[in-house]
C-alpha cells in the first residue's frame, strides 16, 4: 500500500504547536490521523460498517471510545492481570465529551454502524489529552469518506488569574475558578462542560466565545487537510429506510389536530399523557395501514409517522402558544418537596422529589483508608470525594437488568461531583472521606440535577460544613430556523428533552455556577440564545435554593451521634516511635481497644495521628491512650506507675507508658529497708511522685516516701 504522509499544524497563542497527521498508520481504517503536541500522541480512526440493505436504524449507530494506553507513559498497569482492562471511568467521561460533541452532525440518514476509537499512545505529562481528543476524532473523520457535517474541535478554557487560557498544563489548572471543555463547529456552540468556583453567567460566557477562536482556527486547518487529502464522501451509507409514510392531507390534519389538543390538555403525569396519545394512535392505526398511493405500509413507518407528527405538535404549541405540556410557563419549576434525615442508619441522606422526578441520596463517611487509589496512565494518587449515580430500570417504569454502571450514569455522577465539589471544606478543616450516592427512584427530566440538590442536603445532614447550598437545573430549547424564534423551557421534562434542540443543566449556589453541561441536538446555537438560557437558569436554580433552605438552610453543627469520629493530634517526631511501639505492638494494641483505625504522617518536625473511631466514646478512648503515651513528665507531679524490677539498691518503675523512673530504696518508706525485694514485687502497682530528673543521666527520679508523710497526707497526696 503507497503511503503518503500529509502533515498540517495548528499554532497556538502562546507558541505551541499543534500537528495532525495522516496517511501513515492505520490505513486500512476509513480515517486515521495522529495529532501531536509535544511529546503525546493521540491516534484516531474511523470506521463504518458496510450497510446491508436490510438493516434500519431508528437512532444514530454510534460508538466513541477513548483509552489511555499504559506504556504511553511508561507505567505498567497495576491489579493481578498487568494489563488494560474495561474503559475507567475516566476514560469513559473523554469518550462522552467527543461523543457528544459530533453526534449531532452527522446525516439524520445515515444507516451505517460507525467505531471513532481514539488512543493515547504517547504522553506528555504538562499536556493532558482530552483537550485534543474531539480534535482527533473530527480529524479522522474528515479525512474519511463517511458523511459528516463538520469539521469540529474541542479546547479546555481555564481562568487562572483573571486570564483565559487555551489547554493549559495541569500545573497551572490548581490555581483555576475556571475549568470548560468547550466544543464548536466554525459557526456555532455544540457542546460545554465542566467546573467552576461559583462564576457569574457573563464571565462563563466570555469563556465560550474565547474558546470559540481558538476552535475556529482548528476548523480552518481541517479544511485545509480535506482539501490536502482530496477524499469523496460516500453517499452508500445514507438509507433512507424506512420509507417515510405519506398519507392523504386531510387524514393527516385530523391526526396533528388530535394530538395538538391532547397536548394542550395540560396532563401532569407522564404516564396518563402517553395514554392519551396513544388512544390517538390506535384511533387512526386502522387508517394508516396503507398510504397514499395503497401500498402497505409497515409497524414502524406508522410509529416513525405518529411520532413525528407528536413531536411537531409538542414544539408548535411551545413556540406559537408558550404552552407546555403539563401546563406551566416556559420559565415554571415544578412543585418541589425534600427531607433530611430519611435513613435512620445513614451517616446523612435527603430525598428530594421535583415533579415526577425522585432522588434518595445518602452520604458515607470514611477515614483516609477508605480514600480511592487512583491508577491511571497520566495520573497517579487518591480521591477523598466520590459521587456515585445509579439509574434503575423502575424508575421509569421500564425492565432492565443490573450490569453495572452505563455510560450515562457515570455522566451524570460526575457532573452531579463536580458541582458539589466546589463548596466542600479544605481537607485541612474536614478529615472524612466522603461518598455520596444517588438512587433515582423516579424520573421524568434532569435526575443529574435533583442528585445536586438532594446531595447538597445530605452533606448538611451529615454534617459537612459546606461553603454554601447547591442547586441545579436543567434547561431545553424549542428552535424554529425558519423563523429564528426559540423558546427557552425551565426544568423540563423527560418529552420535552426528547423532542427538543438542547439540554443544558446549570448547577450553581447564590453566588455563581459551580457547574455546568450542555448538549446541543442541532447545528448549533447562538450566543443569544445561550446568554437567555443561562439567565433563565439562574433564576430557577436561585428559586430551588429558596425551596431547599426550607428544609436545611446551613450544615449540622455536628455528625450524627451514630456516624464515626476522626480527630488529629499533632505530637512530636520522637513520639511517634513510642506510639507504634515495638513491631507495632503498641498501636495495636490501641485499636484493639478503641475499634479505631490509626494513621500517622511524618511532617517537618511533628507528627500527625489521625484517628478513626465509629463513635465519640471509642475516639476519646483512642485519644486518652495516645495523649498518656506522649505527655511529657512534670516534676512534682503523681503517677501510678507498675513495677518493672527491683535491685538492693533501688527499683525501676513504669510511671507512664514508656518512660521508667528510678525508685532509690532511701525513697520507698518513711524507715529503713534492709531488704527491698521483700516490700517490693516485680509488677506491682504504687502511687510514686516526680520528684527530678538526674543531671547528668537525664534519667527520672522518683519518690514514694513522700507521699508517705504527714505534710503530703494533709495536702491530700
Amino acid at each position: 500500500m503507497l503511503r503518503k504522509l500529509i502533515s498540517k499544524t495548528i499554532k497556538l497563542p502562546d507558541n505551541r504547536v499543534v500537528t495532525i497527521e495522516t496517511g501513515k498508520l492505520a490505513m486500512q481504517s476509513n480515517g486515521s490521523v495522529v495529532i501531536r503536541m509535544g511529546n503525546a500522541l493521540i491516534l484516531a480512526t474511523v470506521v463504518a460498517k458496510a450497510a446491508a440493505e436490510e438493516e434500519s436504524y431508528n437512532f444514530l449507530p454510534l460508538s466513541v471510545d477513548y483509552q489511555e494506553k499504559f506504556a504511553a507513559s511508561g507505567k505498567i498497569p497495576g491489579g493481578f492481570l498487568k494489563r488494560e482492562g474495561r474503559l475507567g471511568d475516566h476514560e469513559i467521561l473523554i469518550a462522552r465529551l467527543v461523543d457528544r460533541a459530533i453526534r449531532p452532525l452527522f446525516p439524520k440518514k445515515i444507516n451505517s454502524e460507525i467505531q471513532v476509537n481514539i488512543s493515547l499512545i504517547s504522553a506528555d505529562e504538562s499536556i493532558l489529552p482530552d483537550a485534543l481528543a474531539a480534535l482527533a476524532a473530527s480529524s479522522a473523520l474528515s479525512v474519511s469518506s463517511i458523511p459528516f457535517n463538520g469539521p469540529i474541535s474541542e479546547v479546555r478554557v481555564a481562568r487562572i488569574d483573571g486570564v483565559f487560557l487555551i489547554n493549559p498544563p495541569p500545573s497551572l489548572l490548581e490555581k483555576a475558578d475556571m475549568n470548560l471543555m468547550v466544543a464548536a463547529t466554525n459557526d456555532s456552540i455544540l457542546m460545554v462542560e465542566g467546573e467552576m468556583n461559583e462564576v457569574q453567567e457573563a464571565d462563563m460566557i466570555a469563556a465560550i466565545r474565547f474558546a470559540h477562536d481558538a476552535i475556529k482556527v482548528h476548523c480552518q486547518v481541517q479544511l485545509e487537510l480535506m482539501a490536502a487529502v482530496g477524499i469523496e464522501k460516500k453517499t452508500d451509507t445514507l438509507n433512507d429506510l424506512p420509507t417515510t409514510l405519506v398519507c392523504e392531507p386531510a387524514l393527516r390534519e385530523a391526526i396533528y389536530t388530535d394530538i395538538y389538543a391532547v397536548a394542550k390538555r395540560h396532563i401532569p403525569s407522564k404516564t396518563l399523557r402517553k395514554e392519551a396519545f396513544m388512544a390517538v394512535t390506535h384511533r387512526y392505526s386502522s387508517a394508516l395501514v396503507q398510504d397514499q398511493n395503497g401500498q402497505e405500509t409497515s409497524v414502524n413507518q406508522q410509529k416513525e409517522f405518529l411520532l413525528e407528527l407528536q413531536n411537531q405538535a409538542i414544539r408548535a404549541l411551545i413556540l406559537n402558544e408558550s404552552i407546555r405540556l403539563d401546563g406551566r410557563r416556559l420559565d415554571q419549576i415544578r412543585s418541589i418537596e425534600s427531607e433530611i434525615d430519611y435513613l435512620p442508619s445513614a451517616h446523612g441522606s435527603a430525598l428530594f422529589t421535583r415533579g415526577e422526578t425522585q432522588s434518595l441520596t445518602t452520604v458515607t463517611l470514611g477515614s483516609k483508608f477508605d480514600e480511592q487509589i487512583i491508577d491511571r496512565a497520566m495520573e497517579d494518587g487518591y480521591h477523598r470525594f466520590m459521587l456515585h449515580y445509579n439509574f434503575p430500570g423502575f424508575s421509569t417504569g421500564e425492565v432492565k437488568p443490573n450490569r453495572g454502571p452505563s455510560r450515562r450514569e457515570i455522566g451524570h455522577g460526575n457532573l452531579a461531583m463536580r458541582a458539589l465539589k466546589a463548596v466542600l471544606p479544605p481537607d485541612k478543616e474536614n478529615l472524612y472521606t466522603i461518598r455520596v450516592v444517588s438512587d433515582i427512584l423516579e424520573s421524568n427530566g434532569s435526575s443529574s440535577m435533583a442528585t445536586v440538590c438532594a446531595g447538597s442536603l445530605a452533606l448538611m445532614d451529615a454534617g459537612i460544613p459546606i461553603k454554601a447550598a447547591v442547586s441545579g437545573i436543567a434547561m431545553g430549547m424549542i428552535t424554529d430556523p425558519a423563523t429564528g424564534r426559540f423558546a427557552v423551557l425551565s426544568d423540563i421534562l423527560g418529552d420535552e428533552d426528547s423532542i427538543g434542540d438542547m439540554d443544558f443543566k446549570v448547577a450553581g449556589t447564590q453566588q455563581g455556577i459551580t457547574a455546568c453541561q450542555m448538549d446541543i441536538k442541532v447545528a448549533g446555537i447562538s450566543y443569544e440564545m445561550l446568554e437567555k438560557a443561562l439567565h433563565q437558569a439562574k433564576e430557577g436554580r436561585l428559586y430551588i435554593l429558596q425551596k431547599m433552605e426550607e428544609t436545611i438552610a446551613i450544615a449540622r453543627p455536628n455528625s450524627k451521634p451514630h456516624a464515626p469520629k476522626i480527630v488529629t493530634i499533632e505530637v512530636e517526631k520522637e513520639m511517634i516511635g513510642a506510639i507504634i511501639g515495638p513491631g507495632g505492638k503498641v498501636i495495636q494494641e490501641i485499636q484493639k481497644e478503641s475499634c479505631a483505625n490509626i494513621d500517622i504522617v511524618e511532617r517537618g518536625y511533628k507528627g500527625i495521628v489521625t484517628i478513626f473511631a465509629p463513635n465519640q466514646e471509642m475516639l476519646q478512648k483512642a485519644v486518652g491512650k495516645i495523649k498518656t503515651i506522649t505527655a511529657k513528665p512534670s516534676i512534682g507531679e503523681v503517677y501510678v506507675g507498675k513495677v518493672k524490677s527491683v535491685l538492693n539498691y533501688g527499683a525501676f518503675v513504669e510511671f507512664m507508658p514508656g518512660k521508667d523512673g528510678f525508685l532509690h530504696v532511701s525513697e520507698v518508706r518513711l524507715e529503713r529497708i534492709e531488704d527491698l525485694e521483700k516490700v517490693l514485687e516485680i509488677g506491682e502497682e504504687l502511687q510514686v511522685k516526680l520528684i527530678g530528673v538526674d543531671p547528668k543521666t537525664g534519667k527520672y527520679r522518683l519518690s514514694r516516701k513522700v507521699l508517705l508523710s504527714s505534710d503530703a497526707i494533709a495536702a491530700g497526696g
